[in-house]
C-alpha cells in the first residue's frame, strides 16, 4: 500500500478540537497533596472458618498499615448475590461505601475450579462502574493476590486482572500466587516466612508507591476525551434524538 509523502499534515477533521486537551507535565501536577494516609479496601473471596485468603488479606493489611495506610477490609457475609436483592441491601452499601472511600484496593481470591471463586466476583459485581456522578472504582490503584491449594497457577490473579481493567482501576504490574495455601499459614492463621512472603511484602510496596503517585492525580488520569464530549447538553441531545427518545 503506497503512503503519503506526508501522512501527518492533513489535520484532524474528526476532532472536536474543544474537547481535545493536551496532557502536558504541569497538568499532571498534585495541585494540594493530600495529607490523610491513603486508603485501602481488601476484598477477599472466601467464607470459610479457616480461609486461606482472609489469611492473606490480613497479612496484606498489616503491612500497608506498617508503611502508612489505612486500611478497612470488607466481610462478604451476608452479601446476596447479585439480582437476587437491590442495591438498597445493607451489605450492598456498605460494599460501595468502602470503594468509593478508598485510594487502593487489594483483592484476593482463591482459585476454585480454575478461576476465581463466586464469592470474589459477586463481590466485584455489586460495584457499578458509574452510580449516578460517582465511581466507586475508576482510577484507584490495584493489586491482585491468589491462593491455591495445588502447585502455583495464574489463573486466579489473570481473572482479578481482567475485571480491575474493565471497572476501569489502575491495576500494578506486580501480583502474588501463594501454591499449597495450607503449607504457608501456621495454625494461629500467620504467613510463614520465606520467598512466598517476600513476594507479598513486594506487591503491598508498589501498592503503597502507585497509590501515592496516583491518588491526587486519580481524576485527570481518568479524564477522557470521549466522556467530555458526552457530557456536551448538545450531544446529549443529539443521541437521545438519533434513539428515538426526542423529536428533532
Amino acid at each position: 500500500m503506497d503512503k503519503p509523502a506526508q501522512p501527518f499534515t492533513d489535520g484532524l477533521p474528526n476532532l472536536s478540537m474543544a474537547h481535545f486537551v493536551v496532557p502536558t507535565h504541569e497538568s499532571v501536577q498534585a495541585a494540594a497533596p493530600f495529607t490523610h494516609a491513603p486508603r485501602f479496601l481488601i476484598l477477599y473471596g472466601s467464607l470459610r472458618e479457616r480461609s486461606f485468603s482472609r489469611f492473606l488479606a490480613y497479612e496484606t493489611a498489616r503491612l500497608l498499615e506498617a508503611m502508612g495506610g489505612e486500611v478497612q477490609i470488607y466481610d462478604a457475609h451476608g452479601l446476596p448475590l447479585p439480582d437476587d436483592s437491590t442495591a438498597a441491601h445493607p451489605k450492598v452499601q456498605e460494599l460501595r461505601k468502602l470503594s468509593i472511600w478508598s485510594e487502593g484496593q487489594v483483592w484476593v481470591s482463591p482459585e476454585r475450579h480454575g478461576n476465581m471463586t463466586g464469592v470474589m466476583k459477586s463481590q466485584v459485581d455489586w460495584l457499578p462502574l458509574s452510580e449516578g456522578s460517582v465511581r466507586p472504582t475508576q482510577g484507584r490503584t490495584l493489586a491482585v493476590m491468589q491462593v491455591s491449594g495445588g502447585s502455583q497457577s495464574f489463573n486466579a490473579v489473570n481473572s482479578l486482572r481482567l475485571l480491575g481493567r474493565w471497572m476501569r482501576m489502575i491495576t500494578i504490574p506486580n501480583q502474588s500466587s501463594v501454591p499449597m495455601a495450607y503449607k504457608e499459614f501456621d495454625d494461629a492463621g500467620r504467613m510463614k516466612p520465606g520467598p512466598l512472603y517476600e513476594r507479598v511484602v513486594d506487591v503491598c510496596e508498589e501498592l503503597m508507591k502507585f497509590t501515592l503517585l496516583t491518588r491526587e492525580r486519580a481524576d485527570y488520569l481518568v479524564n477522557r476525551y470521549s466522556e467530555r464530549k458526552k457530557r456536551e447538553p448538545e450531544r446529549l441531545g443529539a443521541v437521545a434524538a438519533d434513539i428515538g427518545f426526542v423529536k428533532r
